[in-house]
Parts: structure tokens; C-alpha cells; sequence
């Protein structure tokens, strides 16, 4: 899929103590596969891919020249793989650590189903990335055959390690496998030179040469007699192929696999599912390897990646689903939404939608939506992927969200900061009001850096508007800028932004400017201020004035005595700059 992305994969670690072939095991496989009826989720195998592999780039066009292109996705394969293998490291070292009976076999049993996803990678490089010709072809498959067998490591091991090789028990069946899998001698010499030697009857006393004779020789009876010594059917065909037909061409391989799978099983043994996949792999038969996969693997990430190659590779053009998304599309999105289900890995998830031009968008709104936004740093989180992506409806949707959790827990600032950020003109107001009515109740604000910082964000709301102006009408006040203060507090009266209930409020605030020494309020604004409170009590019926407290009917005779003392003050001054 990102071929920038594989640039940067962690370099292959050495696996050395991890014996591919008793590391993996076909039951373990099998076992694994749904048609048991058991799936089970390795989940610490998926988050070990994941951890080992880096956050996709943005996707680069790839050059044109064939050759360089081609080594180019060879190396992300081959980067790919040693993901596999070092997360199969990890599972080994885990396995061998635990003293837990079930979680050893946990782990050994994930380090066998990371060995099989290596296996099956590992040979789909060969057949579709390098598409390897007659010839290379061959030392190809010996090289990944030779890669996930190591038994004839450890008994050359065994065997030099003992005081008399030619005498080691295992000498002669080292001999025979250490004969089936080189590479370096000349198949047309050790034809020339065994078949001469097998006429002249040169072994015919020693059984074990004759047999090494025969097996050079590609006699397929001869290398079944040594089939304990080859532990699969796919080693058997190697070896057939490396002694009966060295130039093997790919579109052969079909024909020979299956020969080799029916004489090495010889009916005692179905085919598992590793087999299935293997041969179909042999017989090109792509989107059946992707198939198979996808049935017998417990999770997307090894059928997503390698889907993701193919299609670099244009192998899997011509294939689209009948619902429009092509298959490497609809893979990936299946392993992103299986990632935004675990609670770290969701935000790598996001980068695989980038990634699916048709249906990305779409699956990333309905999933991000779904986030559980546990923290404000985790909603941050989400808010940035969100308004990075110009997702406005998911946008206002978890500023919503995070605004009303903060007002059921009486953070106001908080609360009126996510509902801002969602430009939510009515949730804005409501906050508004909480923040009034907490003011009456204790006499001052809470959160003032947030409301002396609102700027043009007062505007979203005639309430919000009103609280800012308010707040800032307390700020002259006590700067003793009485003018501008009064000013800004018959405004926020006359301007009809203020609440009704408010109203007491500001003309309470305005006896203090009333009865300073200097006058504040001219003639026509102590008229103005009149008119308001003439209102305010208009307003109210009978009844709403009998209930009214003492308190408060002291309140408006004070502010009537303390208007019209202001208003005779203003008189005398005005009529005396008048007569001057």
C-alpha cells in the first residue's frame, strides 16, 4: 500500500532462535481456520504488526521505468515480511518468558500463524512482485524453502559438533539433505557425473551413495524414500523440481505442485488450509490466495497489506466488487474499521481511510463519530483530525458533545469554549445565562480569562455578546473610567441584549456611578435610565409585585431617589454652564 511507508519499516530482526519449521505448525493453522468453528482474535499479534509498522505517507506516484520500479516494491515486500518477522521474534521471546501453561501456547501458537503469513508472503513475492523467469525461478523457491526449513541447519550442527562425523547416526540423512537443497553446484554436472556413475555401478556397494546417485538423478521414488526427511509437500516439490526440471517455467508450476501434493500426501491427509493457499499461490490463481487468507487468517492486516502490493504491482486492475469499491479498497477499509475498535490504534486507522480515494471519507465519518471522547485531550485529538479533513458536521458535532459534559459538571468556561468552537448560537446563550445567573448568586465570574478573551467570538449570540460587554463594563468600572463605564452599561440596557430578569442588575450597578461626586449620566441618559426602570416595574403585574421581597422594593426607591438627585445634580450643572 504505501510504498514510503515500507521504506521506513523497522529492518528485519534476526529470528536465529526461532526454528521456522517447529515454530509452525499445519494443526496450529488449521485450527485457526473458521470451518473449525473456533476463530480467535490475536489480538496481541495484530497490535504487534501495527506497532512494528509506520503511519502511512501520503501516497507518491511511482516512476515509470520498470526496473526501478520493480526493485522498488520487491524492497517493500521484503520490508513487509521482516515486519512479520520480528513481531514473530517478539511472540517466540514472549512464549519462551511465560511460565503461564495457556500463555505459552498463546504465544506459540501466534508465533506459528505469523510463520504461515511469512510463508505465504514470502512465495507471493517470488510468483507476482519479482515474477521470477525459468531459470532464477528455481533458486527463487530453494531460497524460500531453505528460509522457512531449518532442520538441516541443526543437524549439520549436530553432526560436525560430534566426535566422528562419518559415524553421527543422522551423517547419511544429512548427506542426503544437504544434497536436496544446495544451490551452488551445476544441475547438468551432477546429472552428467551421476548418471555415469550409476551405470558403471560405482556405488553399488554402498547403498547410501547409490541413493544420493538416484536423487541427482531426479528418480522420484528414490527422493520419496526420503520423504521423513522433507517436511512438506512444497519442500518435496523444491527438491523434485532442483533434480527433474531446473528450469522450471512459472506457468509450469501448477501441473508439478499438484503431483507433488498428491504423491507426498498419497491420500492418507486432506489438504489443510495452508496448503490451499500455497497452491493456489502456485497455480497464480491471485484473488483465491486473497480469498483464502481472508478465511483462514484471524485478522485483515496480512490480506490488506499484501492486496495493497498486488494492486502497486497492477495485478488486480481488472477485478472490482459489484458494490464499486475494487478488493484492495474494500480490504483496507475492513482493517481500518477493525482498528478504530481498539483504543490506541483508531488514529492509524484514520490514515487508512485517507488512503481509500472512494469510500475512505464516508467510513471515517461513521466511525469517528463514534469515538468514546473520554477526555477533552482525546476529543482535541479527534477535533484536529476532523477539522484537518474540513469534517464540519463531525466538527460541531463533538464540540456539542464536550460542551454539554462540561455543563453537567459546572464547568462553565469549558462549556462555553467547545460551544463557541462549535459556533452553537444557542448553546451559547444557554451557557450565557448560567454564567449571569451564577454571577447574581456569588457576585462575581468565574473563568475571567476566558470571557476578557472572547474577541469577535462574542458575536454568536446576542447573550454571549451581552456577557462580554458586561464583563468588560466591570473592567472600566474598576479602572475608574466611570464615563466609559456608564456609557457601556446604558447601552447594554437600551440596546435590548440584556435579559429582562438582568435589568435590576444593571440599575443596581448604576448607583454607585450615580452617587459619585462628579456627574456621570447626563439629563438624557438619567432619563434613558428612568424610562428602564419605569419599564421594568411596568412589567410586572400585581401579583409579581406582591410576592416582590422588601429588598428589592427597596432597591427601586433607592434608584428613584438616587435618578432624580442625579437628574437635579445635572440640572444645576448644565443650567450653570449655560448662564457661564
Amino acid at each position: 500500500m504505501y510504498l514510503d511507508l515500507a521504506e521506513h519499516l523497522a529492518s528485519p530482526s534476526p529470528v536465529d532462535s526461532v526454528c521456522i519449521t517447529s515454530a509452525f505448525s499445519h494443526t496450529d493453522f488449521h485450527q485457526f481456520c473458521p470451518s473449525t468453528g473456533r476463530i480467535y482474535q490475536c489480538k496481541n499479534t495484530c497490535k504487534a504488526l501495527v506497532d512494528n509498522s509506520c503511519r502511512p505517507k501520503t501516497r507518491t506516484a511511482l516512476p515509470k521505468h520498470g526496473l526501478f520500479m520493480l526493485g522498488r516494491l520487491v524492497q517493500v515486500s521484503k520490508n513487509y515480511r521482516s515486519v512479520i518477522r520480528a513481531c514473530m521474534e517478539d511472540m517466540h521471546q514472549a512464549a519462551v518468558s511465560a511460565r503461564d501453561p495457556a500463555l505459552h501456547s498463546q504465544y506459540s501458537t501466534q508465533v506459528s500463524i505469523l510463520s504461515a503469513m511469512e510463508l505465504i508472503w514470502n512465495l507471493c513475492e517470488i510468483l507476482f512482485v519479482e515474477a521470477a523467469v525459468a531459470g532464477p525461478l528455481l533458486l527463487r523457491l530453494l531460497d524460500w524453502v531453505r528460509l522457512h526449513v531449518c532442520d538441516v541447519d541443526n543437524m549439520v550442527r549436530e553432526v560436525l559438533s560430534s566426535e566422528n562425523p562419518s559415524k553421527h547416526e543422522l551423517f547419511w540423512n544429512l548427506g542426503n539433505t544437504q544434497t536436496l537443497t544446495e544451490m551452488e553446484l551445476k544441475w547438468q554436472h551432477w546429472h552428467e557425473e551421476c548418471q555415469r556413475y550409476l551405470q558403471d555401478g560405482t556405488f553399488a556397494s554402498n547403498s547410501h551413495m547409490e541413493s544420493i546417485c538416484k536423487i541427482l538423478l531426479g528418480d522420484e521414488n528414490a527422493i520419496l524414500e526420503k520423504k521423513e526427511l522433507m517436511t512438506t509437500w512444497y519442500h518435496f516439490l523444491v527438491t523434485r523440481l532442483l533434480y527433474s526440471h531446473p528450469t522450471v517455467k512459472p506457468m509450469e508450476l501448477r501441473f508439478y505442485a499438484q503431483s507433488s501434493m498428491d504423491l507426498f500426501l498419497g491420500g492418507e491427509s486432506s489438504p489443510e488450509p495452508l496448503d490451499t493457499i500455497l497452491m493456489a499461490a502456485f497455480e497464480f490463481e491471485m484473488h483465491q490466495v486473497i480469498k483464502e487468507c481472508s478465511i483462514a487468517l484471524s485478522n485483515w492486516w496480512f490480506v490488506a497489506h499484501l492486496t495493497d502490493l498486488l494492486d502497486h504491482c497492477k495485478l488486480l486492475q481488472s477485478h472490482n466488487l459489484y458494490f464499486g469499491s475494487n478488493m484492495r479498497e474494500f480490504l483496507l477499509l475492513e482493517y481500518a474499521s477493525g482498528l478504530f475498535s481498539h483504543y490506541s490504534l483508531w488514529q492509524l486507522g484514520v490514515d487508512y481511510f485517507d488512503h481509500c480515494p472512494e469510500y475512505g471519507r464516508v467510513y471515517l465519518e461513521l466511525h469517528i463519530e463514534r469515538i468514546p471522547l473520554n477526555t477533552e485531550q482525546k476529543a482535541l485529538k479527534v477535533l484536529r483530525i476532523c477539522e484537518q479533513r474540513q469534517m464540519h458536521e463531525q466538527v460541531r458535532s463533538i464540540c456539542k458533545i464536550m460542551a454539554m459534559k462540561a455543563l453537567r459538571n459546572n464547568r462553565l468556561g469549558s462549556a462555553l469554549s467547545w460551544s463557541i468552537r462549535a459556533k452553537d448560537a444557542a448553546f451559547a446563550t444557554l451557557i450565557s445565562d448560567r454564567f449571569l445567573k451564577d454571577y447574581c448568586e456569588k457576585g462575581c465570574f468565574s473563568d475571567l480569562d476566558l470571557i476578557d478573551n472572547l474577541g469577535p467570538s462574542m458575536l454568536l449570540s446576542d447573550r454571549l455578546t451581552f456577557l462580554g460587554k458586561y464583563r468588560e463594563f466591570h473592567r472600566l468600572y474598576g479602572e475608574k473610567r466611570f464615563s466609559e463605564a456608564a456609557k457601556l452599561l446604558l447601552m447594554l440596557m437600551t440596546a435590548h441584549i440584556a435579559p429582562c430578569s438582568f435589568w435590576m442588575t444593571l440599575l443596581t450597578d448604576a448607583l454607585p456611578l450615580l452617587e459619585q461626586k462628579e456627574v456621570i449620566f447626563s439629563a438624557e441618559q438619567t432619563y434613558e435610565l428612568m424610562r428602564c426602570l419605569e419599564d421594568l416595574t411596568a412589567g410586572k403585574s400585581d401579583k409579581q409585585k406582591f410576592q416582590d421581597d422588601d429588598v428589592e422594593t427597596m432597591k427601586v426607591e433607592m434608584l428613584r431617589l438616587a435618578l432624580a438627585r442625579n437628574l437635579a445634580r445635572v440640572i444645576v450643572k448644565e443650567g450653570t454652564l449655560e448662564g457661564s
